[in-house]
């Protein structure tokens, strides 16, 4: 039984993903994808491992740039630099803890900041007022973030001191310190106990009441269906279904794509029934099964 989120009573569009695809060379990793984020909102964004969930985020943050489609925040179409995008107001985690180890925890958070300060160069190096003023809010508003959550009292330690949980948690401090409009999480409760999981999710759930969207990758399902207002499934880097997490949840396309199970329609069937239809046309053309013929190379090999 899933537990239903209170989102806010607005329906302000943060984030327009439409006809997003991402081609490496031959290989399509992201496939048409169209996704929304309204303010005050939590989504999910699930699907196996190599389905193209964390290539969708570095499409959305500029990481990479979209062979096909666009991406709005606020109804403006992104840049293609990460720093730009953070600046506009999108922020982000990664699956890997990416903290500055030898850096305070206090550092690492008003290493978030930079997009948010206006002073020059010389500014800082003459140490005037302005710069003063800027580094003073820089501090207050990073301590505040600490205290958030949880960590006012190790603004001193070094970040790889931290144990693991107390880390995920920096991370997420420094991203707001950008002070951004939607959130994007890629795996933040990945090789976490039950206890860390349900401080995490109480987090997100605090920043949401901030007014901050969030879009969350993750593949603990209790953890996501209870968290989300919204899912979106992603399979073989297409959208495969969207709703509340009832609806996602007993989806038995979802179901399938998880247990390896093929079903009608799923992606990449047409590329299947392409290799299968080449595989008989040359069984019909030499009467002779590729299986065959790899077996007999490897019999004269031998």
């Amino acid at each position: 039984m899933t537990t239903m989120t209170t989102t806010t009573n607005t329906t302000t569009t943060v984030l327009d993903a439409s006809g997003v695809t991402m081609r490496f060379g031959g290989l399509t990793a992201v496939r048409n994808v169209d996704l929304t984020v309204n303010a005050g909102e939590i989504v999910g964004l699930i699907g196996p491992n190599g389905a193209g969930k964390t290539t969708f985020f570095n499409c959305l943050t500029g990481l990479y740039v979209p062979t096909e489609g666009k991406v709005s925040y606020k109804g403006t179409v992104l840049p293609p630099k990460p720093h730009l995008v953070t600046k506009a107001g999108i922020a982000r985690t990664f699956q890997n803890i990416r903290l500055f180890a030898n850096m305070t925890v206090l550092e690492n958070v008003l290493v978030g900041r930079h997009t948010r300060t206006k002073e020059g160069l010389w500014s800082a190096l003459l140490r005037l007022p302005g710069f003063t003023k800027a580094e003073q809010a820089s501090h207050e508003r990073a301590m505040e973030l600490l205290e958030f959550i949880g960590l006012q009292d190790k603004a001193d330690h070094l970040a790889r001191n931290l144990p693991y949980g107390d880390q995920r948690k920096l991370e997420i401090a420094r991203a707001l310190a950008s002070d951004p409009g939607l959130l994007l999480l890629d795996e933040p409760t990945a090789g976490m106990n039950p206890q860390e999981t349900r401080v995490t999710e109480e987090l997100i759930f605090a920043i949401r009441d901030q007014g901050i969207a969030v879009l969350v990758i993750e593949h603990d399902m209790r953890f996501i269906f209870n968290l989300s207002d919204r899912v979106a499934c992603l399979v073989q880097g297409e959208k495969l279904v969207e709703g509340t997490a009832e609806v996602v949840q007993s989806d038995e396309r979802v179901i399938a794509a998880y247990l390896g199970t093929p079903f009608e329609g799923a992606p990449g069937a047409e590329e299947v029934a392409e290799v299968e239809a080449a595989e008989a046309e040359a069984v019909a053309s030499t009467g002779t099964s590729p299986k065959d013929t790899t077996t007999t190379e490897e019999e004269d090999t031998r």
